[in-house]
């Protein structure tokens, strides 16, 4: 089955979504009232009563059980033992079709109430569904055999054929394609992938032909970890809930006790007779309930967690989203966050009238008998130069200083300034040192028998979106800091470069953390945003701790927030995203509390009476529950 196959024949139940049991219960309750109410207009008033009876047990069912068995667990009173109270006093004292409609409206909030939650989940129940569970294992003699993806080893080469999701994270040895990554980065269109280029589990291989070499265990991909961090997200609580839900309990007793009273009081001290008097209790019984004010936070929560899931940002928990709105500066370890983590040659200088093609290749001969970082990041870029190896070379390591070879009857040196000679390592292209150290680079120099022949100036560079994610940061009003170990020197021209607000250099971990605490005491809520073992404790003395998802395992562990595919341009969103559900969740809490003391004054001037209290009630709890639910979908 293709892959635009199997997403047609899922996008068709998907319309269907919201007709989950609770709901198919809910509508034969209202198919039931409507038989009742009928039965009872011709005149059978016993068969309408055993009508309106089934509609109760079908449609309050679900919520019955709920409210018994979590009272029973938390030995306390809850929301839907205050419904089941009001319908059964509403048939007690002979409204059985405003008690059946009660229960009809409750099942069906109830029903958009699980929906609201399952929607918000779908996110994870999607990845799950994405998860490739089996891979083509290429064997030594070329041939393919199905496996587990449990079963993959790293090293191993898997086959990835055209339209097939990819199995594992891994590195592409052979076949060029079209990658649409949208699964884990929320990136609309496609990527054009090659040798040597990294791909991740749950994404799909649209053209080519693919052979990976698997470099994580299954347990360990971007995709699972995803998955891990959501559900984990999923299950904590945010402080506004916590507090709802402590509140809540209080709250019912409250209203049973002024539910009591207004059982009796009214008829001694009002006069209204005993059948008005236990009316306007049961009314109060259902208005007074805080469906709304508890329906108000968790889809809301859940929502913008599967938003953020969506769009490559990881919340471990519903509190670390509510505060990320009022975080007022971000601190960024510099390299593997603002920087690539790894250098790279941004200059080559060749001495006037030489080759550069030719000294290039000198030059990727001698570095290529290095692992150094620095001779490794040559060597890529005369690769990509296009210079090739020469033969017939031969290559010495002095330790602590560089490398020397000898070549065609000349000897060459290749290292640092103080290895060629630093007087004429300043002077050479017009003190071309001296400007590229200012800059933050590295000079490395080769120099031959007549004096020094070129000079290669690397740096770890910014990532590509760090100065726009910067940019939308201070926009937002947030203030940025960066907090490296890297010298003064190098550590303001990223700063400059990246458009730093300010910066400390020549960090060790225990300077992160007092500098963290100082920015804390400035600016209140802090972040913290790293990727390395030594940014661990930052991490955790921060506010809040955001790590990048390539990070490692200590800083993923410690952190609150992780960046999938490390896109700092996520930030400034997870920031927004924050902000939305927090005024979601005050509108929620607002309306509910305004809706629930409109009905409150409107049942003690008896102008309301149960069918519109169960309909303001209820229809309030629906709207909250909808409003929240828009997190779900993108945007500022």
């Amino acid at each position: 089955m293709t892959i635009a196959h199997q997403m047609a024949v899922r996008e068709k139940p998907e319309r269907f979504a919201w007709l989950n049991g609770e709901m198919i219960a809910a509508l034969g309750a209202g198919a039931l009232i409507i038989t009742a109410y009928l039965i009872g207009a011709a005149g059978f008033g016993t068969a309408s009563a055993i009508v309106y009876l089934l509609a109760f047990v079908i449609g309050g069912y679900a919520k019955a059980k709920e409210g018994i068995t979590e009272t029973i667990r938390s030995k306390s009173l809850n929301v839907e033992i205050l419904m089941i109270l009001a319908a059964i006093g509403s048939a007690a004292i002979g409204y059985w079709t405003e008690g059946a409609i009660l229960i009809f409206i409750f099942a069906v909030s109830g029903a958009l109430e699980s929906y609201s939650m399952e929607k918000s989940r779908k996110e994870i129940s999607a990845l799950l569904d994405l998860k490739p569970e089996e891979a083509w294992r290429l064997k030594e003699d070329g041939s393919t055999e199905r496996v587990g993806t449990a079963n993959i080893r790293i090293g191993d080469l898997v086959l990835v054929r055209p339209g097939e999701r990819i199995p594992v994270d891994g590195n592409i040895q052979g076949g060029m394609s079209s990658i649409d990554e949208s699964a884990i980065s929320g990136e609309s269109l496609p990527l054009e992938k090659g040798r040597d280029d990294d791909v991740f589990a749950g994404t799909i291989n649209l053209s080519g032909a693919l052979t990976v070499r698997v470099n994580k265990l299954s347990s360990d991909t971007l995709f699972q970890k995803i998955i891990d961090l959501v559900e984990k997200a999923q299950s904590e609580k945010s402080p506004s809930q916590q507090f709802i839900e402590r509140f809540e309990s209080t709250y019912v007793y409250a209203v049973l006790g002024v539910v009591a009273i207004m059982m009796v009081l009214p008829h001694y001290l009002f006069g209204w007779d005993w059948t008005n008097t236990i009316y306007r209790a049961m009314v109060l019984l259902v208005v007074a309930s805080p469906c709304a004010l508890v329906a108000s936070i968790m889809p809301a929560t859940l929502s913008a967690i599967s938003n953020g899931a969506r769009h490559g940002v990881l919340f471990k928990g519903g509190s670390h989203l509510e505060s990320l709105s009022s975080v007022k500066a971000i601190a960024f370890d510099k390299t593997g966050t603002l920087t690539e983590g790894r250098p790279a040659v941004t200059d080559l200088i060749v001495r006037e009238g030489l080759d550069r093609r030719q000294t290039l290749s000198l030059l990727r001969t001698i570095e290529s008998l290095s692992s150094h970082p620095l001779a490794v990041a040559i060597q890529a870029f005369a690769e990509k130069e296009g210079a090739g190896l020469l033969k017939g070379i031969e290559i010495r390591d002095i330790p602590g200083s560089g490398l020397e070879a000898n070549w065609e009857g000349k000897t060459y040196q290749v290292g640092k300034p103080g290895f060629v000679g630093k007087e004429e390592a300043a002077e050479f292209a017009d003190g071309a040192l001296e400007r590229l150290g200012n800059e933050g680079k590295t000079v490395v120099f080769m120099r031959g028998d007549d004096g020094i022949l070129a000079l290669a100036a690397l740096k770890d560079t910014l990532r590509p979106e760090a100065v726009e994610a910067l940019g939308s940061l201070r926009e937002l009003g947030i203030r940025t800091v960066m907090l490296t170990g890297d010298n003064e020197q190098t550590a303001r021209a990223i700063a400059k470069e990246a458009g730093i607000d300010e910066y400390t250099a020549e960090c060790l971990p225990e300077t992160k953390v007092a500098r963290l605490k100082e920015l804390e005491r400035v600016y209140g809520q802090v972040a913290m945003i790293g990727d390395g073992i030594n940014d661990a404790p930052a991490l955790a003395t921060a506010s809040i701790g955001i790590a990048m998802g390539d990070g490692t395992g200590v800083a993923l562990e410690t952190a609150d927030v992780v960046l999938m595919k490390n896109d700092l341009r996520r930030l400034p969103y997870a920031s927004r995203l924050s902000g939305r559900m927090n005024r979601i969740v005050k509108q929620n809490i607002v309306f509910s509390i305004s809706v629930i003391l409109l009905l409150v004054l409107s049942n003690f001037m008896q102008v309301i009476d149960l069918p519109l209290g169960v309909l303001g009630h209820e229809g309030s709890t629906i709207l909250v529950i909808l409003n929240g639910l828009r997190l779900l979908k993108s945007g500022d």
